[in-house]
Protein backbone atom coordinates (compact mmCIF):
# COMPACT_ATOMS: atom_id res chain seq x y z
CA UNK A 1 0.00 0.00 0.00
CA UNK A 2 3.04 2.28 0.60
CA UNK A 3 3.79 2.50 -3.24
CA UNK A 4 0.46 3.24 -3.79
CA UNK A 5 -0.38 5.83 -1.24
CA UNK A 6 2.91 7.66 -2.14
CA UNK A 7 1.58 7.76 -5.70
CA UNK A 8 -1.97 9.53 -4.53
CA UNK A 9 0.15 12.36 -2.96
CA UNK A 10 1.80 12.60 -5.75
CA UNK A 11 -0.51 12.50 -8.47
CA UNK A 12 -3.10 15.10 -6.33
CA UNK A 13 0.04 17.46 -5.05
CA UNK A 14 -0.50 16.01 -1.61
CA UNK A 15 1.58 16.30 1.35
CA UNK A 16 1.05 12.71 3.24
CA UNK A 17 3.39 10.99 6.07
CA UNK A 18 2.94 6.99 5.63
CA UNK A 19 2.84 5.94 8.57
CA UNK A 20 5.04 2.57 9.45
CA UNK A 21 6.78 2.70 5.88
CA UNK A 22 10.31 2.12 5.10
CA UNK A 23 12.21 3.17 2.32
CA UNK A 24 14.41 0.50 1.63
CA UNK A 25 11.64 -2.09 0.54
CA UNK A 26 10.46 0.75 -2.11
CA UNK A 27 13.78 1.90 -3.17
CA UNK A 28 13.75 1.81 -6.75
CA UNK A 29 9.94 3.12 -6.67
CA UNK A 30 10.82 6.25 -5.02
CA UNK A 31 14.35 6.55 -7.09
CA UNK A 32 11.67 6.77 -9.99
CA UNK A 33 9.54 9.12 -8.04
CA UNK A 34 12.37 11.56 -7.69
CA UNK A 35 12.63 11.59 -10.85
CA UNK A 36 9.65 12.65 -11.59
CA UNK A 37 9.54 15.58 -9.12
CA UNK A 38 8.39 13.27 -6.14
CA UNK A 39 10.25 14.03 -2.54
CA UNK A 40 10.11 11.14 -0.45
CA UNK A 41 12.16 11.38 2.85
CA UNK A 42 12.46 9.32 5.70
CA UNK A 43 10.55 10.56 9.42
CA UNK A 44 11.09 9.15 12.87
CA UNK A 45 7.35 7.37 12.04
CA UNK A 46 7.25 6.57 8.35
CA UNK A 47 7.91 8.33 4.90
CA UNK A 48 6.87 11.74 3.95
CA UNK A 49 5.60 11.88 0.18
CA UNK A 50 5.40 15.23 -1.44
CA UNK A 51 6.25 16.97 -4.53
CA UNK A 52 8.97 18.79 -5.35
CA UNK A 53 7.73 21.26 -7.80
CA UNK A 54 4.38 21.64 -9.09
CA UNK A 55 4.41 19.64 -11.74
CA UNK A 56 4.86 16.57 -12.59
CA UNK A 57 7.90 14.86 -14.90
CA UNK A 58 7.40 12.28 -17.70
CA UNK A 59 9.79 9.64 -16.66
CA UNK A 60 10.70 6.24 -18.68
CA UNK A 61 9.78 2.68 -16.17
CA UNK A 62 10.60 -0.56 -16.66
CA UNK A 63 9.12 -3.21 -14.53
CA UNK A 64 11.79 -5.58 -13.08
CA UNK A 65 12.42 -8.44 -10.64
CA UNK A 66 13.17 -7.15 -6.98
CA UNK A 67 14.78 -4.70 -6.42
CA UNK A 68 13.93 -3.57 -9.17
CA UNK A 69 10.65 -1.13 -10.45
CA UNK A 70 7.67 -3.75 -8.91
CA UNK A 71 5.36 -4.53 -11.42
CA UNK A 72 2.72 -4.20 -8.66
CA UNK A 73 3.14 -0.70 -9.13
CA UNK A 74 3.06 -0.44 -13.08
CA UNK A 75 -0.44 1.02 -13.71
CA UNK A 76 -0.52 3.55 -10.79
CA UNK A 77 2.61 5.00 -12.40
CA UNK A 78 0.98 4.99 -15.31
CA UNK A 79 -1.75 6.71 -14.46
CA UNK A 80 0.57 9.25 -12.48
CA UNK A 81 2.43 9.92 -16.00
CA UNK A 82 -1.03 10.63 -17.73
CA UNK A 83 -0.70 14.06 -15.94
CA UNK A 84 2.82 14.57 -16.46
CA UNK A 85 4.44 17.15 -18.66
CA UNK A 86 6.05 15.57 -21.17
CA UNK A 87 5.98 11.48 -22.49
CA UNK A 88 6.80 8.72 -20.22
CA UNK A 89 8.25 4.52 -21.92
CA UNK A 90 6.64 2.66 -19.73
CA UNK A 91 7.65 -0.64 -20.53
CA UNK A 92 6.19 -4.47 -18.32
CA UNK A 93 9.03 -7.02 -18.10
CA UNK A 94 7.22 -9.53 -15.85
CA UNK A 95 4.03 -10.11 -17.13
CA UNK A 96 2.12 -10.25 -20.30
CA UNK A 97 -1.20 -8.32 -20.69
CA UNK A 98 -0.77 -6.19 -17.91
CA UNK A 99 -2.04 -3.00 -19.91
CA UNK A 100 -5.97 -3.99 -19.54
CA UNK A 101 -6.25 -0.47 -17.89
CA UNK A 102 -4.97 2.12 -20.70
CA UNK A 103 -8.51 1.72 -22.42
CA UNK A 104 -10.42 2.58 -19.18
CA UNK A 105 -7.51 5.41 -18.98
CA UNK A 106 -7.97 6.89 -22.53
CA UNK A 107 -11.90 6.65 -22.00
CA UNK A 108 -10.61 9.36 -18.99
CA UNK A 109 -8.58 11.54 -21.85
CA UNK A 110 -5.22 10.26 -21.39
CA UNK A 111 -2.85 9.87 -24.40
CA UNK A 112 -1.81 6.87 -24.18
CA UNK A 113 -0.57 4.52 -27.35
CA UNK A 114 0.53 0.33 -26.64
CA UNK A 115 2.93 -1.42 -28.60
CA UNK A 116 3.15 -4.77 -27.49
CA UNK A 117 5.27 -5.10 -24.24
CA UNK A 118 5.53 -1.21 -23.59
CA UNK A 119 3.16 2.04 -23.22
CA UNK A 120 4.05 5.42 -24.37
CA UNK A 121 2.39 7.99 -22.65
CA UNK A 122 2.07 11.69 -23.20
CA UNK A 123 0.68 14.07 -20.44
CA UNK A 124 -2.19 15.85 -20.81
CA UNK A 125 -3.10 18.97 -18.81
CA UNK A 126 -6.62 17.07 -17.51
CA UNK A 127 -8.32 13.53 -16.99
CA UNK A 128 -12.18 13.86 -17.42
CA UNK A 129 -14.34 11.97 -15.23
CA UNK A 130 -16.05 8.91 -16.42
CA UNK A 131 -17.68 6.01 -15.96
CA UNK A 132 -14.91 2.93 -15.83
CA UNK A 133 -14.57 -0.78 -14.89
CA UNK A 134 -11.43 -2.69 -13.41
CA UNK A 135 -10.07 -5.60 -14.83
CA UNK A 136 -8.06 -6.56 -11.88
CA UNK A 137 -6.75 -5.12 -8.91
CA UNK A 138 -3.73 -2.88 -10.01
CA UNK A 139 -5.77 -1.40 -12.68
CA UNK A 140 -8.50 -0.57 -9.72
CA UNK A 141 -6.21 1.15 -8.32
CA UNK A 142 -4.78 3.14 -11.05
CA UNK A 143 -8.47 3.99 -12.00
CA UNK A 144 -8.92 5.18 -8.70
CA UNK A 145 -5.87 7.37 -8.60
CA UNK A 146 -6.48 8.88 -11.96
CA UNK A 147 -10.30 9.54 -10.67
CA UNK A 148 -9.07 11.68 -7.88
CA UNK A 149 -7.52 14.30 -10.20
CA UNK A 150 -10.29 14.26 -13.10
CA UNK A 151 -12.30 16.65 -13.52
CA UNK A 152 -16.38 15.63 -13.23
CA UNK A 153 -17.06 12.03 -11.85
CA UNK A 154 -15.69 9.26 -12.05
CA UNK A 155 -17.39 5.90 -11.66
CA UNK A 156 -15.30 3.00 -10.86
CA UNK A 157 -17.25 -0.24 -11.42
CA UNK A 158 -15.98 -3.81 -10.69
CA UNK A 159 -14.08 -2.57 -7.49
CA UNK A 160 -14.27 -6.61 -6.12
CA UNK A 161 -10.88 -6.58 -7.85
CA UNK A 162 -9.90 -3.24 -5.83
CA UNK A 163 -11.39 -5.19 -2.68
CA UNK A 164 -8.45 -7.87 -2.70
CA UNK A 165 -6.04 -5.87 -2.17
CA UNK A 166 -6.86 -2.88 -0.57
CA UNK A 167 -8.94 -2.57 2.77
CA UNK A 168 -11.23 0.32 3.23
CA UNK A 169 -9.27 2.41 0.40
CA UNK A 170 -12.09 4.78 -0.78
CA UNK A 171 -12.11 5.44 3.80
CA UNK A 172 -8.57 5.64 3.62
CA UNK A 173 -8.29 8.27 0.79
CA UNK A 174 -11.45 10.21 2.07
CA UNK A 175 -9.35 10.85 5.44
CA UNK A 176 -6.66 12.58 3.22
CA UNK A 177 -8.91 14.82 1.67
CA UNK A 178 -10.47 12.83 -1.45
CA UNK A 179 -13.68 13.10 -2.43
CA UNK A 180 -14.42 9.34 -2.94
CA UNK A 181 -17.28 7.57 -1.59
CA UNK A 182 -18.12 3.49 -1.59
CA UNK A 183 -21.97 3.67 -3.86
CA UNK A 184 -24.20 0.43 -3.83
CA UNK A 185 -25.67 -0.53 -7.63
CA UNK A 186 -29.34 -0.08 -7.78
CA UNK A 187 -30.71 -3.10 -8.26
Amino acid sequence: EAGTFAMAAAITNGDMELLGARMDGLKSVFDVLAKAGVMAEETADGIRVRRAKDKLIGVDVMTEPFPGFPTDLQAQMMALMCVADGAAMITETIFENRFMHVPELIRMGANITVHGSSAMVRGVKKLKGAPVMATDLRASVSLALAGLVAEGETVLNRIYHLDRGYERLEEKLGACGADIERVKKAA
